[in-house]
């Protein structure tokens, strides 16, 4: 790049007329004052291709050519060329046609934070005025195009046949509004003559004697013209119509209607917020009030529907403790199918499930209480049902030693390792059709209940190695209404008597589990192997646990109840049959009932990991070493149920995975059924309580399952990155050095 600087004193100035000091009869003497220059600021001249002088003050710029004028107001023009007339402190900027006869490198003006694209420029730097073709500039949400226009010292611009427009094609708008003449002032209004509408190059009978539109960098209040048109249904129409109301920087509101000829209208609400930092979000609500067809005629139809949509988002950096958000999406089943605006929208119109979410999280400092809230509802809008689940209620308390000193002196005491978590379920939830919502009993017909979860564990070592592990965990649930039911005789059918109350339904269960591990470590033969295997350990976790858990369906506990039900034969009434029906008048709880089947699992498990410690082909020295994985893990695992009255031993499971690479693992699985197999009456194999290992044969093989894991991280693409990295410095010296030779 060929650069120039120059000062504005490079410029030819005119000389001022001398000060004459006139004496009475006396000769005259001129005193000449030093010449004023012609411009107040420095001037920066820039040209890729080259930048010639003449004697007779002009300059040519080609090829990128760059004029900067640096006043308090920045001013820069670049153009494919330049011609500059130092005399006068003239400008004339053009593009130039490529071998498509497609011009490039047209001029573009800027001053501040202004910027203007023309055709061409003739531009005065000391008097700040100038005349343009084919001036293009983005003023509002619209594009401003003149053919011809003046450049004023003032900042303003006259043009004769412009065109307003929001269309990006400027050479060849779809749309735009036609001006005879126009003034504007850039960032703030245009006020233009006489004014037409024009569109796909065909003038409309629609215009103003005289326009005035004003622009803004903020926001005002204003009124919101509508749309109209005609709808075969409804009729004529103003649509979307309203006014909108600037109310702060961090809030705002619009309110819009619609209307139409044949009785259809609608009112709609919309509001946007922010709070930098904080949150942000947006409310809309409408309200439609369809009508269709003729009032009196069999196809008339009316009909009311609405819309509630909010969208709430906090910022991540305004709380650490607390959290909300809100994602509501609610509408009356037809909204959508009755709304105009819909019509030839197929994604709204096959809309058929709509769901909403409110939540909110409270966390406490220096504490480990948690609170969150929350509430949701999805619709079906084929068939208006409506399912609700608020006010939804968790407080989690974590991992806590309640007999934990404060100030522990010595060594801990078996009790402080008690430890213990705590979680509270509040729901409630209904399912109905959406007029009958508003109409439900909260007592009656909301389906609600209270969860209390309390696992309390704590491990201990035993023997140096093993360590022991008890816990405990405890499910307390809170309904406020049972079911009771009984067999009519009479009517041949179930009966059914609910009572409302407060009442607890207990379970629990308890266990045991220990493990330990076992390391082996083997060095291979040297004089086999050589010294490149340092040696191969091998780490064995053997692991055994006890779960039990009582039968909650007997009498004691009162969780189920019974009822004789007889049925009477149809063809036959003297044939009766009796039936004992088992239920619990919990069953349709939110939580569900406890077990009625007893259980008392030990289970044992082995797992097994085989590595090998190599030398280090990299290092010189060979005292470095690395590990490889032989088997990452093969684990053998079973059960057996002392609760169970049959086939009390589980499965037995093989797991196996192999780290073939650093990102590639292969996992298999397999299990084995220990029990034979036997054809029932129906012809059809059926498991029987007879072990296999009884009859002298291994357990059944039951099937493998395989899958590959591949993990991709930074360090996958280390190498090629490395060598990339490389290959960039080696091409940036060379540009650079390219560079350098051509500057």
């Amino acid at each position: 790049m060929c650069t120039i600087l120059l000062v504005s004193s490079v410029f030819l100035i005119a000389q001022e007329p001398a000060d004459s000091l006139g004496i009475e009869g006396s000769a005259v003497d001129s005193v000449p004052k030093k010449k004023a220059a012609a411009l107040d600021a420095e001037i920066q001249y820039a040209a890729n291709d080259s930048i010639e002088f003449f004697f007779d003050g002009f300059a040519i710029l080609s090829g990128d050519a760059n004029v900067k004028y640096l006043t308090a107001r920045p001013l820069e023009i670049t153009a494919d060329s330049m011609n500059v007339n130092m005399n006068n402190s003239t400008l004339f900027a053009a593009g130039r046609k490529d071998s498509t006869e497609v011009l490039k490198g047209t001029p573009i003006f800027k001053e501040g934070n202004d910027q203007y694209n023309f055709k061409e420029i003739t531009y005065n730097m000391k008097t700040k005025k100038g005349y343009t073709r084919g001036g293009v500039t983005e003023q509002g949400e619209g594009y401003i195009v003149a053919d011809k226009s003046k450049m004023n010292n003032d900042g303003t611009v006259c043009m004769v046949g412009g065109k307003y427009t929001t269309c990006d094609n400027h050479d060849h708008p779809h749309f735009y509004l036609q001006m005879s003449r126009a003034k504007v002032k850039p960032g703030s209004y245009i006020a233009s003559g006489l004014a037409w509408i024009v569109l796909e190059d065909v003038p409309l009978p629609i215009g103003v004697p005289f326009g005035f539109f004003p622009f803004t960098s903020s926001y005002s209040s204003g009124i919101i013209m509508p749309s109209y048109g005609d709808e075969m249904e409804r009729g004529f129409f103003l649509r979307n119509g309203g006014y909108y109301f600037a109310i702060s920087d961090h809030f705002d509101l619009e309110l819009t209607g619609d209307i139409y000829t044949k009785g259809t209208w609608a009112l709609n609400l919309a509001s946007n917020y922010v709070k930098r930092y904080k949150f942000s979000g947006y409310f809309r609500a409408n309200y439609r009030s369809d009508v269709r067809g003729i009032k009196y005629m069999s196809d008339y139809n009316k009909s009311n529907s609405f819309q509630i949509t909010w969208n709430h988002r906090q910022d991540a950096k305004a709380s650490q403790f607390s959290t909300f958000s809100a994602n509501v999406d609610f509408q009356t089943s037809g909204y959508n199918q009755s709304n105009v605006n819909n019509y030839y929208n197929p994604v709204q119109q096959s809309q058929n499930i709509t769901s909403s979410s409110v939540s909110y999280t409270q966390r406490f400092p220096e504490s480990k209480w948690s609170i969150g809230i929350d509430a949701g509802l999805s619709q079906r809008s084929a068939d208006s049902s409506i399912t609700v689940n608020a006010p939804n209620i968790v407080v989690n308390l974590q991992r806590t030693y309640p007999f934990k000193r404060k100030n522990g002196v010595g060594k801990e005491r078996f009790y402080e390792k008690i430890g213990l978590t705590y979680t509270m379920n509040f729901q409630n939830s209904i399912t109905t059709k959406e007029d009958q919502l508003f109409k439900s009993s909260f007592v009656r017909d909301w389906k609600n209940g209270v969860k209390h979860t309390l696992p309390i564990s704590a491990t201990f070592t035993a023997l140096k190695y093993l360590n022991i592990t008890p816990t405990v965990n405890n499910t307390l649930r809170w309904y406020f209404n049972k079911e009771h039911r009984d067999w009519d005789a009479v009517n041949q059918q179930e009966v059914r008597d609910t009572t409302y109350g407060f009442y607890n339904v207990y379970d629990f269960s308890v266990g045991v589990s220990a493990n330990t591990k076992l390391y082996g470590f083997y060095t291979p033969n040297r004089k086999i192997f050589g010294d490149k295997i340092d040696r191969v350990r091998h780490v064995m976790t053997p692991s055994v646990s006890f779960n039990y858990a009582p039968n909650f369906g007997t009498s004691f506990w009162g969780y189920y109840d019974s009822y004789e039900k007889m049925t009477i034969d149809k063809n036959n009434a003297d044939m009766v049959h009796y039936e004992t029906v088992e239920y619990s008048p919990y069953q349709r709880g939110m939580y569900g009932v406890p077990s009625k089947t007893m259980n008392g699992v030990l289970a044992f498990n082995l797992k097994n990991n085989v590595e090998m410690k190599v030398r280090n082909d990299k290092d010189s020295t060979g005292g470095t070493f690395k590990k490889i994985s032989i088997i990452d893990d093969l684990s053998i695992g079973g059960g057996y149920n002392f609760a169970a009255d049959s086939m009390k031993w589980r499965d037995w499971d093989l797991v196996v995975r192999l780290k073939l690479t650093k990102q590639l693992t292969i996992n298999l699985r397999t299990s084995f059924d220990n029990y034979m197999y036997a054809i029932n009456d129906a012809g059809n194999p059926v498991k029987v309580n007879q072990l296999r290992w009884n009859h002298g044969q291994f357990p059944l093989f039951m099937g493998t399952g395989t899958n590959f894991q591949y993990t991709i991280n930074n360090d996958t693409f280390k190498r090629k990155t490395s060598k990339d990295k490389k290959a960039n410095n080696d091409d940036d010296v060379t540009k650079d050095q390219i560079g350098r030779a051509h500057v």
